[in-house]
């Protein structure tokens, strides 16, 4: 599933297409809003919340989208065939005389009055990329179950929004904390959550995601999908296994040796 940095970006660039520009052409492949016509309304800015992507209109109207696992939006000319994906994949485009937005398996799409947008992503918590980022309201939600395992609590949205498996796991190896350990056993929480968003700022203005500085192949990221590797900070074997319960069962990476569990469940590998 794309990082909040990923969303964050896409969302610029779809302000930077459509912002300020009227819609001379609309495309909507579900069946819920195929009737809708939203030509000739301008675009007043795209944003994203967390992992959410936000359409506005000048009609008080919000066109909603998430990317899950799969889905992706694309920018091509106006007098161009849309880019990304196949032609079955498309879900929605929006094009104006300049630039045509094409949504690639898109998920979730909603159509709703600006002033509702609450209702679809204000259970979320504080965006770590948002403008009203707000560090203590992130703690304050994190230390409500401070028996929570780290690693299932940093990806929970409603405590913060834009962490996935990617930054989860690559912070916990920086700061040395085992995934399993519990919130409230962690010597300094508020160092943590700063660690993980100043990765996200670092990274979200390309497409390429780094944690060690470097861009190497299988030498971006500390931990992250490198299962059974060599850590390459004391050259142990990284571990892998899922956590968490069903739907927000995930994978986590760690390293044994840099992350110890202390007293904290140390998973067998599930490699």
């Amino acid at each position: 599933m794309p990082e909040g940095d990923t969303v964050w970006l896409t969302a610029r660039r779809l302000h930077q297409a459509l912002a300020d520009r009227v819609l001379t052409h609309v495309d909507l492949r579900v069946a819920h809003l195929a009737t809708v016509d939203l030509t000739g309304l301008t675009v007043i800015g795209v944003g994203a919340r967390g992992k959410h992507l936000l359409v506005r209109f000048d009609s008080g109207s919000t066109l909603h989208s998430h990317l899950r696992m799969d889905g992706s939006w694309f920018i091509s000319r106006a007098d161009s065939r849309p880019a990304g994906g196949r032609e079955h994949a498309i879900r929605a485009i929006l094009g104006n005389a300049q630039w045509w937005a094409t949504g690639y398996r898109v998920h979730d799409l909603a159509l709703i009055p600006t002033a509702d947008e609450a209702g679809l992503v204000g259970h979320l918590g504080p965006d770590l990329l948002g403008l009203d980022w707000d560090l203590d309201e992130a703690m304050r939600r994190l230390r409500e179950r401070l028996d929570r395992p780290v690693g299932g609590a940093l990806i929970d949205q409603r405590n913060l929004a834009g962490v996935g498996n990617l930054y989860k796991s690559e912070v916990l190896f920086i700061e040395r904390v085992h995934p399993w350990t519990p919130v409230g056993a962690i010597a300094d929480l508020r160092r943590l959550i700063t660690t993980v968003r100043r990765l996200m700022i670092a990274n979200r203005e390309h497409p390429e995601q780094t944690t060690t500085g470097l861009l190497a192949r299988d030498r971006q990221h500390w931990v992250y999908q490198r299962s059974g590797q060599p850590c390459l900070r004391c050259r142990a074997s990284i571990r892998h296994a899922d956590q968490g319960e069903a739907p927000q069962r995930r994978g986590t990476y760690w390293c044994p040796t840099c992350q110890p569990s202390g007293d904290s469940r140390d998973p067998a590998c599930t490699d």
